[in-house]
């Protein structure tokens, strides 16, 4: 089956739009987490994970606006998720982020692979998965490092 231009755009956004919910449901998570952990521990989630996160969120929803609009497609806007119930403790919750961190990746990585950005013809777009995947690619190794430390 041959697929249309606007077809691979519209697939282009669906695949982006799983990967920035994925993205939004670890900044809730770890939100979440933050306000279980005393004062330097929270200070250091937020430096550590919090902040690129909520750097990749913000940069994953303005790519797919940004895309929209210069192909005239709809927006659309991201509802953030709960992330569960507080009882679950910290680690969990930065359990979780981390989990919803790879799936974003595994979705970005999905995406560029495919040459879908190469086969709409546009470079906007492949600069800003390529900035999402370096904001995203280390988190997993900054949370082992956090949660080594959580129980001391």
């Amino acid at each position: 089956m041959v697929q249309t231009t606007v077809e691979a755009r519209h697939q282009l956004l669906d695949s982006l739009a799983e990967a920035t919910d994925a993205i939004g449901f670890a900044l809730g998570a770890l939100g979440v987490a933050y306000e279980q952990l005393d004062e330097q521990r929270a200070d250091q989630l937020e430096a550590e994970l919090f902040r690129p996160v909520q750097l990749a969120y913000g940069r994953a929803r303005r790519t797919y606006s940004e895309f929209a609009a210069r192909h005239g497609l709809d927006d659309r806007l991201f509802e953030p998720r709960s992330p569960g119930l507080a009882s679950a403790g910290a680690r969990a919750f930065i359990d979780s982020a981390v989990a919803s961190v790879g799936r974003a990746d595994a979705a970005l990585v999905s995406l560029q692979d495919s040459l879908l950005p190469v086969d709409v013809g546009d470079p906007e777009l492949r600069a800003a998965l390529a900035d999402l995947r370096e904001l995203v690619g280390d988190i997993s190794r900054r949370a082992r490092e956090l949660v080594r430390v959580l129980g001391r």
